[in-house]
Formats: C-alpha cells, sequence, structure tokens
C-alpha cells in the first residue's frame, strides 16, 4: 500500500531533502522484501516440519487445512472485506457473550493475560491474541485489526530501538572473543595482592561488562564460568561469592547502555538519553555498595576472601607501589592531553588534534615505560604539567574548585610515591612488572571502547544508536586485533544478536497492540481513578506500585513486566503529585526506579532468575548457599533502592546538568 500510493502519485521528500526525490524507488524494497522473505520462509517451513517426527509429522498434516483456511479467511477479511464480510459476522458473536462494559472487560483481559503466562504460554502470541479477541468483544473485529497493524508498525519505525541490535551484536562479539575473560584476568593479576581480589576482579568485570551487554542472563553466566571455578581454589567463601556474581550480573538491568532502559524509553515516552544519564549515578552507586559489603566483609573476617596463593600472584619488582602510582600517573596524564587535543586546545580541525597528542603522548609514555632514564625526565614534566592545569582553573576571585585542589593532591601523593626511581636502589630493583603488560592489552582496550561509547551518549555527542554501532564495529576492531575474528564465528554471532533482536523487537509490538487495545477499553483510567479515590499519600501510592513490581519481578523477565505492566500502572504514576517533580522528571526518575527495583527482585529467593543461571554454569556450588548469598545482596539493594527513592536527585541531577 506505501509503495502503490508513491507510485500512483509520484510523492516526493520534502521533508528531509532538499531535492525531494521520489519515494516509490525506496518504497520498492517493502513489497520486494517481504516477498524474499517469504521464499526464504517456505524451505524454513519444511526443515521444521522434517524435524517434528512421525506422529506430529501425521498431526500437523492433518491440522494444516484447518490452519490454511483461517489463515486465508483472516488476510481476506482484514484487506477485502467487502468481498469477504466475515469480520462483521465475527463481531456480531462476540457481541452475543454476556453484556458488560469496557472497561470491566479490560481488567477480564488483564487478569486472562496474567494467567496464562504465569502458566506458560509464550508470552508475545499470548499478547496477540487476547488482545485481538477482547478488542473484538469491546469494540469491533476492523478495529483491533487496525492496532494491531498500527501497533507493529509504530514499533518498526521508532528510531529509538536501533540501537537495540547493535548493542546485543557489541556484547556478544566481545564475549565471543573472549574479551572479559582476559579483562578478568588482567584485574586478577593487577589486585592480587589485596584481600579479596576476586570479589572486586568480579565487581569490576560485571560492571564494564553490563555496560557492554546489557542482558543479565549473559553477565551471571559469563561471570560464573570465568571466576566460578577460581573462587573455589582460591578457598573463597562460596556464599559471598555467588552473592558478589549473581549482584554484579544484575548491573545489566541498570547500567548504560542497558537494553531494557532503551526499550523503556517509549514506553514512558522519555529520552532515552535521559534514562541513560539518569541511571549513571545509581548504577555507580549500587556498584560502590557492593564492593564496599564485599570488602567490609573481608576486612572483619579475613578467611572470607584470602589473598591469592603465590603461585597465583605475578613476579613483581620490590617496589610495587611505586609501579602503581607511576602507572595512575600516566594513565592521567594520557588522558588529559587526549581531552584537550579532542577540545581543540592544540588548534585545528578537533579530531585531528586530539588523535595527533594521542599519538605524541602514547609514544612518550611507552618510552618512558621501557626506558627508566626516559622516566626520571618525564615524571616532573608530568607533574608540572597537571599542577599547571589545575591553577588554570582558578576563578577571578582567586578561588580554586574543590574538585582541583582534590586532583592536586592525588598528583601529588602518586608522584611521591613514584619518587623511589631517582634512588640508586632503582637501577638495580625497579622495573615495570609483566602484569602491566596484560593491563594494558586485556584492561585498557574494552574499557576505552565501551567508555568512548557510553561517553558519547551521556555527553551528547552521539545518539545512543550512533554509539551503538561505534560500539559495534569497535568491537569487532578489538576481536581482529586479539585475532580472535574468523568469519564463521562472527556469523554466529549475528545470528544470536538476530535472535535476541527478534525476540525483543516481537514483545515490543504484542505489548504496543496489546496496551493500546488496554488503554482503548478504559481500564487504565479506571484503575487510576480508584487508586487515586483512596485518601493515601502519593509516595504511599508509588510505594504500592513499586512493591507490585517487585513480587511480578519474581516470576517474569524484564520485559513482560516493561512492556505489559508498565503502561497498564502508567496513568497512575503520571496522575500523582510528587512535590517537586514535574511529570517528565517523574517519569525519568520512575523508570530507574522499575530498573533497581527488578535487579532486586532478580535477587529475591525464592523465584530468583540469577540463581538458576548461575547454578547452571557452577554445579558444585549449593543451591541453598547460592540463595544466601543473594540475600546478603538483595539487602544491600534494598538500601540502594531507598536512597534513590528518598533522593530522587540522584537520579535527575546529571540529566538536568548534562542538558543546560
Amino acid at each position: 500500500e506505501f509503495w502503490w500510493k508513491a507510485f500512483s502519485t509520484g510523492e516526493t521528500n520534502q521533508v528531509d531533502s532538499a531535492w525531494g526525490p521520489l519515494l516509490w524507488p525506496a518504497r520498492t524494497a517493502m513489497p520486494v522484501g517481504g516477498f524474499l522473505l517469504l521464499i526464504q520462509g517456505i524451505p524454513e517451513v519444511f526443515r521444521a516440519f522434517h524435524k517434528m517426527g512421525k506422529e506430529r509429522e501425521r498431526k500437523f498434516v492433518m491440522a494444516l487445512p484447518i490452519y490454511l483456511i483461517a489463515l486465508t479467511w483472516l488476510v481476506l477479511a482484514i484487506f477485502l472485506p467487502d468481498l469477504v464480510p466475515g469480520g462483521a459476522a465475527f463481531t456480531e458473536m462476540m457481541k452475543a457473550s454476556p453484556s458488560l462494559d469496557k472497561a470491566t472487560i479490560g481488567l477480564i483481559m488483564m487478569g486472562a493475560m496474567l494467567f496464562v503466562i504465569f502458566i506458560g504460554f509464550p508470552i508475545s502470541f499470548t499478547l496477540i491474541f487476547l488482545a485481538f479477541i477482547f478488542g473484538i468483544w469491546g469494540y469491533n473485529f476492523f478495529f483491533s485489526t487496525f492496532l494491531m497493524t498500527l501497533g507493529t508498525n509504530s514499533t518498526m519505525l521508532n528510531d529509538q530501538l536501533m540501537a537495540v541490535p547493535l548493542f546485543v551484536l557489541m556484547g556478544i562479539v566481545m564475549e565471543s572473543a573472549g574479551l572479559m575473560e582476559r579483562l578478568f584476568s588482567s584485574i586478577q593479576m593487577i589486585m592480587s595482592r589485596v584481600r579479596g581480589a576476586l570479589f572486586i576482579a568480579v565487581l569490576i568485570v560485571s560492571t564494564i561488562f553490563a555496560a557492554a551487554t546489557g542482558i543479565v542472563g549473559a553477565s551471571v553466566t559469563m561471570l560464573g564460568i570465568m571466576a566460578g571455578a577460581t573462587m573455589t581454589r582460591a578457598g573463597y567463601d562460596t556464599k559471598l561469592a555467588a552473592g558478589t556474581i549473581t549482584a554484579g550480573g544484575t548491573l545489566g538491568i541498570l547500567i548504560p547502555p542497558s537494553i531494557m532502559l532503551i526499550v523503556m524509553g517509549p514506553v514512558l515516552e522519555v529520552s532515552t538519553l535521559d534514562l541513560f544519564r539518569g541511571a549513571f549515578i545509581p548504577g555507580a552507586l549500587l556498584a560502590s555498595l557492593y564492593l564496599l559489603y564485599t570488602l567490609g566483609r573481608c576486612w572483619i573476617n579475613p578467611d572470607l576472601g584470602p589473598i591469592l596463593s603465590d603461585e597465583d600472584q605475578p613476579d613483581t619488582s620490590r617496589f610495587y607501589g611505586a609501579e602503581v602510582a607511576l602507572i595512575c600517573l600516566g594513565v592521567l596524564t594520557i588522558c588529559r592531553v587526549f581531552g584537550l587535543g579532542l577540545g581543540g586546545t592544540f588548534g585545528g580541525f578537533i579530531p585531528f588534534g586530539g588523535l595527533f597528542a594521542l599519538i605524541i603522548i602514547g609514544t612518550i609514555a611507552y618510552k618512558a615505560y621501557r626506558n627508566l632514564s626516559i622516566l626520571r625526565i618525564a615524571l616532573p614534566i608530568a607533574v608540572l604539567f597537571h599542577l599547571y592545569m589545575i591553577f588554570a582553573n582558578i576563578g577571578e576571585d582567586g578561588s580554586l574548585p574543590i574538585m582541583s585542589i582534590v586532583m592536586g593532591a592525588f598528583i601529588l601523593l602518586l608522584a611521591y610515591l613514584g619518587r623511589i626511581i631517582y634512588s640508586a636502589e632503582a637501577d638495580k630493583d625497579f622495573y615495570f612488572s609483566n602484569l602491566w603488560d596484560e593491563f594494558f592489552a586485556g584492561l585498557m582496550p574494552p574499557t576505552i571502547l565501551i567508555s568512548f561509547a557510553l561517553g558519547s551518549i551521556l555527553l551528547g555527542f552521539a545518539t545512543p544508536a550512533e554509539a551503538a554501532a561505534m560500539g559495534a564495529f569497535g568491537s569487532i576492531l578489538l576481536a581482529i586485533g586479539y585475532r580472535k575474528f574468523t568469519f564463521s564465528n562472527f556469523f554466529d554471532n549475528l545470528m544470536k544478536a538476530l535472535e535476541i533482536t527478534v525476540l525483543i523487537m516481537f514483545l515490543v509490538a504484542a505489548s504496543n497492540f496489546f496496551g493500546a487495545e488496554f488503554s482503548a477499553l478504559g481500564t487504565p483510567k479506571l484503575m487510576t481513578e480508584m487508586l487515586l479515590g483512596l485518601e493515601m499519600s502519593p509516595y504511599l501510592i508509588l510505594l504500592m506500585v513499586m512493591a507490585l513490581i517487585f513480587l511480578l519481578g519474581w516470576p517474569l523477565e524484564w520485559v513482560p513486566i516493561v512492556l505489559i505492566v508498565v503502561p497498564i500502572l502508567l496513568p497512575t504514576v503520571q496522575s500523582l503529585e510528587l512535590h517537586g517533580l514535574s511529570s517528565y522528571d517523574t517519569m525519568v526518575w520512575f523508570g530507574i526506579l522499575v530498573a533497581v527495583n527488578l535487579q532486586t527482585a532478580w535477587l529475591s529467593p525464592p523465584v530468583a532468575l540469577s540463581a538458576y543461571f548461575l547454578k547452571g554454569v557452577v554445579p558444585n556450588w549449593d543451591l541453598k548457599d547460592i540463595y544466601i548469598g543473594m540475600m546478603q545482596f538483595m539487602l544491600v539493594q534494598l538500601l540502594g533502592l531507598a536512597l534513590i527513592f528518598i533522593f530522587p536527585q540522584l537520579v535527575l541531577w546529571l540529566p538536568r546538568v548534562m542538558a543546560g
């Protein structure tokens, strides 16, 4: 229809293009692509048919004529209603059922949906079927088919969802190339002299991996494979280890670029960029709370996370503290000079200025890393450079920002710790250990890639879709650089990304249809009036909403909750008059509350899904111990959720500041 309209009328694009091209050549891709997809589907049907087995093949063949007749009737009734007037007859048949008001029909539809999903029916097809049947009951056949088409079309035209397949591909490529395993081993080596080093490594890797994938199941599974056996061999407490892995894995729900936040943006009708910015501080807060809890437990009881054995520790020089200080100072210097180059400080075209600065400072740093004499010259220059940049921030009244003072003190501390390179002993006993080679090869590249993709979103340099494209392309380059790239493996990665994307997009389209029917029946308005009619504080009503989402988070994945439950509850939340918050701020805050709430539900027995993911890859850990470990972190999670609920500015401050 779109193609024929453009072809027959000579429609042109006068909005997005100055020269007004004809639209029908581009729209030709729609019918041609649909036809080719249909042809491709025919051999897939036969392939699936022969995998069914003889008995199921026989039943399938018997039911096939009925299915084809019903499908043909449905298609003709939709597209040729004058030729096949079946839609009106079906509507009359449904109208013959008990007469109820539309809002009550919507309540019955919601109850049927929850019941059918809980007993295990596929969510997408359940939503489509129920919305279609109850839509006909409440309205008519043609209204339901119109909403179905509209919901699917609006989903496919939503440009915010373009980031989903690209971020999924980025995480899958990084996982299959072994980048996360190398990242874990590098952090483990660097933190090997610290009590609870493996806990720290798991939490750091989970934070980075969460930013790469945004998929909880993948994060928990990968962390369990990487760290489970190592923690057991090192004598770590099983309960605390299981809690650390599952809690770290759930960060994928929250930390940008979370797939859930990308999907939630259109549902809440807010910018995905604002959700990303709003999730940044809560994500860092929760990761910090996890880290403080694990290190505190290890400090109180050292047996929970003993220092790694000598064979698991890398060889280092006598002055390991000086190594750490000088590496930190070097990394800070490179980042600051590169930032100045990107900011145009060195003149010329900005990207080339940043690249030129990075090449120069990287070369100097590498020479200093390999040669002690050059390092002795570079250290005072780096310290003076940082001090100059700090004092350049002095205001007109002579004041210096607090952050500049803290940064200056940190630089001087690093320089003081690195002073050993000027002693006579340094010539004989000081050198940079091999673990720093692993640090630069295993830790820095994926961290820089993810930071660049995420930073470009948060700073407004790129849309989520553009940043996702850069991240996916960068992950492919890293796989090539690590010599882990093969075309067969890449094809498998594309297929995995396609499967996950199709699952998500189909659910989004189905839930849009269900939500449109539900709203048209007027049930959300009825529920909102009932809740607001109660003489309760709006914050207490919001707590009730969050409690319901928490309970539903036990048996359900985030997809049905975000796409089905949240739209049902949304009118109620939008009607709450929360002190000091605009309606838009309320939606951003509510979105992050939902994300943190679902994290908590994933850590809450008896149906905590993270426990089963972990048990599947570490079978020697008892499920009871996994539950006990998760419960500890669930309490930490509840503390974080309470802080975000009490202080909405933890969510709203960064979006406001970065939006000017």
